[in-house]
């Protein structure tokens, strides 16, 4: 059996509403050890701590998404803030700068972006940072602010992926390695110190290869690491074990728990 902490995934997406419970029940025998569900808004950002509140090995992540920054109201920062403070809350989670999906925003998305990464501070919480197309824009902050936490779903340069890792963040790899075409994310992947790297689904999205084209789930992070085992001259019980702990050092989760 292998042993997965799956540091970003989406159980609250309609994807799973015919059978959510009875996927999430059999992971308590599927080697399991933990998954951080992330918020997008305050409303997912709840559903996410409900959903925490129900199993063991389940954590939350609160934060805006950029495509759902236009449902920040003024008081939205106060509200992720006391949203926090849940005790499986284990970061300000999923937050950054898409330009790919939208272009017409740029100043808003790094105005809440900014806000989000300075409360994370203040906090002590790690982020969980979204950057598609905007890997200049987020280095900028990242760098101004300097928070810990980790480039999700990194779809970056080897030289970009450097730059992320001096400012002591994580850089984390999912199913994008695994598709016939992923020169980039496997050169990111073969060059990563291995003691930066977390595993993720992102799911129901980028289910790797061998399960491209249906539902991404936790137990299939058991592909990725393969993959990064292989390009790495390594077996895929050092590379989970070495994410896992990882995982568990950056959000501050016990793994004795």
């Amino acid at each position: 059996m292998d042993f997965i902490f799956d540091t970003h995934a989406h159980y609250n997406d309609k994807a799973f509403n015919e059978d959510r419970t009875k996927l999430l029940d059999s992971f308590t025998e599927s080697g399991i050890l933990g998954v951080i569900n992330c918020g997008t808004d305050i409303e997912e950002s709840k559903n996410s701590i409900a959903l925490s509140k129900e199993y063991d090995f389940m954590y939350c992540a609160v934060g805006f998404h950029p495509e759902e920054i236009h449902k920040a109201n003024e008081n939205y920062l106060e509200e992720i803030r006391e949203l926090s403070c849940h005790k499986k809350c284990v970061a300000i989670g999923e937050i950054g700068l898409d330009y790919y999906w939208v272009k017409d925003n740029k100043e808003e998305q790094k105005r809440i972006f900014t806000e989000q990464v300075i409360l994370a501070n203040k906090l002590n919480l790690p982020i969980i940072v979204h950057s598609r197309d905007a890997h200049n824009d987020t280095l900028d902050i990242l760098k101004k602010y300097k928070p810990k936490g980790v480039l999700h779903c990194f779809s970056g340069s080897v030289e970009v992926m450097k730059e992320v890792l001096k400012l002591g963040m994580y850089i984390g790899l999912g199913g994008a390695v695994t598709f016939k075409n992923a020169r980039v994310p496997l050169d990111v992947a073969k060059e990563l110190p291995l003691e930066r790297l977390l595993l993720e689904t992102d799911c129901p999205y980028m289910s790797p290869v061998p399960m491209r084209g249906k539902r991404n789930q936790s137990t299939y992070i058991s592909f990725v690491a393969e993959k990064i085992a292989e390009v790495k001259n390594l077996t895929k019980e050092e590379v989970l074990a070495t994410a896992n702990n990882n995982a568990f050092k950056l959000f501050n989760i016990d793994a004795n728990l």
